[in-house]
């Protein structure tokens, strides 16, 4: 059977505390989910809640219609009569999400009616969606509380719907409440009792067992699941969509449509978009789950990958790394040092290794760029020779003025100085950099994050340390920068990433990807 997975990012991650998507934001996420992940379905907005709102469903569905695949494209609507029948089809939807009570206590404390009433009125909607041609999934809110506390109303319900014209029931743990087991055993009796129904399950994260119910919840023979990009929703949000991804084919082996390769890519703009970084120890996503730390490990995937399991991170576009750390030995350095194309003799293997383990003690991050540094520290040796050196710069910030950097540097022994103007005072310095850079007709790299680390405290002599994401020729790299001034601690960045370029070894690193792609 194969299973449908819907994702709700554009609403349901929406509500996500301080997250807002804008139209151009809800229409390219909206894309790379369809097009790119290849998710069967998406939801992706409230009906009736802002001319904004309303605006981006109306581009998402006019692209939707283009490409035919308007019924994929949902949007939640509310037993308000025509009211957001009529809010969906004037934005160019064909799906409504009809939220209905799937509790006795949300039925009678909410909507102050009986059930009876409340079908009622669920049948009105659905009949005039039907004259409107507009298709019904029905969400039964609450639905495991009323699993808990009144069944009976629930198998009422269901039992309604059955007669009316409505394509899936959709179940969800609206408040997060469940566990394992009662995922299961509660998926398991809407199954049995409706056997030919689709069901969709909910899950939320309330009590860290998202994506541990979701894996219950497909072991009975729920129909489709949904999802959340990096878990976004209310509180503490929704099941991952990669981390589905993971489950339904590794753990489960069911049949799905989704590309998992270009989860990262996703992933990615969405932590972009929403202004929330991914937790670098997230499942699959995070920064750091695809690096071994341990020296031990490092050691045992030299021999024979004996720390791999099946999430390999090739499979979503990734690449295994080995951190460097107290925790480091010389099988993590070595790891790295092939990359960067780099051989010492095992006496100052030996030296390296206790630099690193040295800073690691003192909480310092220690980067693969780093390590031509610390080579060359440690050993005394040309390993990577200061080319480009900040003679000195001038930055000036006035009010009503764009902020103007002048620069003087010297290449390899060679003096240049330039002038530019920027947004800011660093993306000024950066302007007059590269347009040095563009005389001498030299490849830079390409900033792709840009992070700042402020010390709690509120001391405003506190170090930042700013680090920054790189692209350089396919290569992703990083550079640290530690300063009393973010502005100086990103040039500080800044210049050691093009020394480590100037010296060669990241084009060999390059290569050696190159090599590997091939």
């Amino acid at each position: 059977m194969k299973i449908e997975v819907m994702d709700t990012t554009l609403r349901d991650g929406e509500q996500t505390t301080g997250v807002s998507f804008n139209e151009g934001e809800k229409l390219a996420m909206a894309r790379l989910l369809l097009e790119e992940i290849k998710v069967d379905r998406i939801e992706v907005a409230s009906a009736r809640v802002s001319e904004g709102e309303f605006a981006a469903v109306k581009g998402i569905t006019e692209w939707a219609r283009k490409n035919n695949c308007l019924e994929k494209i949902e949007v939640l609507g509310f037993v308000d009569g025509d009211i957001s029948l009529n809010w969906i089809k004037d934005a160019g939807g064909k799906v409504i999400n009809l939220l209905t009570k799937g509790s006795k206590k949300h039925v009678q404390g909410q909507l102050r009616k009986t059930p009876e009433q409340h079908m009622e009125d669920v049948a009105k909607v659905v009949s005039i969606a039907e004259d409107m041609g507009i298709t019904v999934n029905v969400y039964l809110e609450d639905w495991s509380n009323g699993m808990l506390t009144s069944p009976e109303y629930v198998f009422y319900v269901v039992g309604e719907l059955k007669k009316m014209n409505v394509k899936r029931i959709m179940l969800p743990d609206t408040l997060g409440v469940l566990n394992p087991d009662q995922s299961f055993a509660f998926c398991s009796d809407m199954v049995d009792r409706f056997p030919d129904t689709h069901f969709d399950f909910h899950a939320h994260n309330d009590y860290d067992m998202a994506v541990a119910n979701v894996f219950s919840a497909l072991k009975t023979g729920i129909s489709g699941i949904h999802t959340t990009v990096n878990g976004l929703g209310e509180r503490a949000g929704n099941a991952p969509l990669a981390s589905v991804i993971g489950i339904l084919n590794d753990h489960l082996n069911l049949q799905n449509s989704l590309d998992e390769s270009k989860i990262t890519t996703i992933s990615k703009v969405v932590e972009q978009f929403s202004g929330l970084r991914i937790p670098e120890n997230q499942p699959i996503t995070g920064y750091n789950v695809f690096t071994q730390c341990s020296g031990v490990h490092a050691d045992g995937d030299s021999k024979d990958n004996l720390y791999f399991n099946n999430l390999m991170p090739e499979r979503f576009g990734r690449n295994r790394r080995y951190a460097l750390g107290k925790t480091s030995g010389k099988a993590n350095i070595k790891k790295n040092l092939e990359e960067l194309g780099i051989e010492l003799s095992p006496e100052h293997m030996k030296k390296v290794t206790q630099k690193v383990i040295e800073l690691g003690d003192k909480k310092k991050i220690v980067t693969i760029e780093d390590l031509p540094f610390i080579i060359a520290d440690v050993l005394k040796s040309s390993s990577v020779k200061d080319a480009i050196k900040i003679r000195n710069y001038n930055l000036s910030l006035a009010h009503d003025l764009r902020p103007l950097a002048s620069i003087s540097m010297e290449i390899n022994g060679k003096r240049y100085d330039e002038t530019a103007v920027g947004d800011g005072q660093y993306d000024a310095f950066m302007r007059a950099l590269w347009r040095i850079y563009k005389k001498l007709d030299k490849v830079h790299p390409i900033l792709v994050d840009y992070w700042v680390s402020i010390p709690p405290g509120g001391k405003t002599d506190a170090l930042v340390e700013t680090m920054i994401t790189w692209d350089y020729k396919g290569v992703e790299i990083k550079s640290r920068g530690l300063s009393a001034d973010q502005t100086e601690a990103a040039i500080e960045a800044t210049v050691k990433v093009l020394n480590v370029i100037e010296e060669g070894s990241l084009t060999r690193q390059a290569d050696w990807k190159e090599k590997l792609e091939k």
